[in-house]
């Protein structure tokens, strides 16, 4: 796989390459890579991450699953009141509004039977960005929840169980840079998806 040239690209981690087979395109986010791969088209394509890229262009990727980018991740706080876990539920879209999460997510506040706790603060958020929901959910210092717990399987066992969902919230990045799906679908032809000089 043979990359483009960059300017400035140590500014390209944390973005994506994505290989269509025939040509390789850098400079996605999650998001976009997201529409790509549920385009009947490139289906076929691959994903990778730039985890660090260096000023010579070298850089290091790392391969992302199709199934990553489809699929839901969550952490489940649960409590046994009803005012503990609104007081996670409150504490969290705060600290969110003071630092806003790496990605959009969103936050239950659900009363769901689950081994003696019968409440709990849900976020929910693509599964591609598990590790920076936990630096994130670290760097804010939040500590919800008498158990925790987290997974892809604990998001699809939420939605299977019917909880009662008593408030909602959507959370967004500061800035989404993702473009809307059809710019993404019209512009493959391009090496370089964004300029990061």
């Amino acid at each position: 796989m043979r990359l483009p040239e960059l300017e400035s690209p140590e500014k390209y981690g944390g973005l994506y390459v994505f290989d269509f087979g025939d040509q390789v395109a850098v400079g996605y986010t999650a998001d976009e890579i997201a529409v790509l791969l549920e385009s009947q088209r490139y289906v076929d394509g691959k994903a990778y991450r730039i985890h660090r890229a260096m000023p010579d262009g070298t850089m290091e990727l790392q391969g992302v699953s199709r199934e990553t980018f489809l699929k839901e991740d969550g952490v489940f706080f649960y409590r046994d009141e009803l005012d503990s876990a609104q007081e996670d539920f409150d504490e969290l879209i705060r600290a969110a509004a003071e630092a806003p999460p790496p990605c959009r997510a969103k936050i239950h506040l659900a009363r769901i039977a689950k081994a003696g706790y019968e409440l709990c603060t849900v976020l929910i958020f693509p599964a591609e960005y598990t590790h920076d929901v936990s630096d994130w959910l670290n760097r804010i210092g939040y500590e919800g929840g008498n158990l925790v717990e987290g997974g892809p399987s604990q998001v699809a066992d939420y939605y299977a169980a019917g909880a009662t969902i008593i408030k909602r919230q959507q959370l967004w990045p500061t800035s989404s840079q993702s473009r809307p799906a059809e710019e993404v679908l019209a512009t493959t032809h391009l090496a370089v998806q964004r300029k990061m000089a």
